[in-house]
């Protein structure tokens, strides 16, 4: 009588994952498909879903997928003045800065802007030194994969490291949130697109959502433009260096003949550019003539 009450009992959420598991799954690929399908059944959400697709793609991404470019940092000169730090400290509401030398290529520690709160509370800035309260800067290669950086991450407490090239060079920065969005996922509006293989993607006649990560010799190709990719490796750098500043979503600038407005990114980076083609300053005079 008790087996009939027991076999009766609805099976747990675990209980039925553990169902699905009648063959050993033999790759990463097979333990995706089978959470897929236990989301399909109901038996996990699709947050769940997200979350665990999340951290096994970690394991086979590397540090450059997802660094914020060097165009697109915000970092403090080791000689700038206090008030224009503190202006940038305000308006981009991190936490965290790296602080360069003469040389673009030369950090000298990170500063936390959480250190600087006691100098102004306590009115020091006459005696103020920036390099008395900078942090250790960590460095990074591009090829550090993002589940090594993450126990890295963990294990040092640090939050912010700078990502150096092959040269030694400094390529970008990324955050320990940067890790973590890769897991958890990012808020997606309705211009995203989710193609991996697709850095351009026609929406209208004569409008195009671009990565702001894309080649700035694919933009040209795909586009007719002519940028110089002496500076900046990517479109989206090339549109901070115009702004002179990481725009905010729904800001426009007119870069050649080419519009570009921002309608995703954060305050560190910009992700997704809406791009079409500016009109020309002889059809503006000509419509307003009539």
């Amino acid at each position: 009588m008790s087996e009939d009450r027991s076999s009766s009992q609805p099976k747990s959420w675990l209980e039925k994952l553990t169902d699905l598991f009648s063959d050993d799954p033999q790759s990463r690929q097979d333990i995706k498909e089978i959470v897929r399908e236990a989301a399909q059944r109901s038996i996990v959400d699709t947050e769940t879903l997200t979350i665990v697709e999340g951290a096994l793609q970690v394991s086979d991404m590397q540090v450059r997928d997802i660094m914020i470019p060097r165009a697109q940092m915000i970092s403090i000169g080791i000689d700038e003045p206090l008030s224009d730090a503190l202006g940038k400290i305000t308006s981009s509401a991190h936490s965290r800065f790296p602080v360069m030398g003469d040389d673009q290529d030369e950090v000298v520690g990170i500063l936390l802007a959480k250190d600087l709160l006691p100098l102004i509370l306590n009115d020091q800035r006459d005696d103020f030194r920036l390099k008395d309260v900078l942090r250790p800067a960590t460095f990074v290669p591009e090829s550090k994969r993002l589940n090594v950086l993450l126990q890295e991450f963990r294990a040092t407490r640090n939050h912010m490291a700078l990502v150096v090239d092959e040269f030694g060079g400094v390529a970008g920065l990324v955050t320990i949130e940067d890790v973590l969005e890769q897991i958890v996922g990012e808020i997606e509006d309705e211009h995203d697109f989710n193609d991996e293989d697709s850095l351009i993607k026609e929406v209208d006649d004569g409008t195009s959502m671009v990565k702001a990560l894309t080649p700035i010799d694919d933009f040209n190709e795909h586009f007719g433009a002519e940028f110089s990719d002496s500076e900046f490796d990517t479109i989206g750098g090339i549109v901070v260096h115009h702004f002179g500043r990481v725009p905010e979503c729904n800001e426009a600038i007119r870069i050649d003949q080419w519009e570009f407005k921002v309608v995703n990114g954060c305050s560190r980076r910009i992700n997704l550019l809406q791009v079409t083609a500016a009109e020309s300053e002889a059809e503006a005079d000509s419509d307003s003539a009539h």
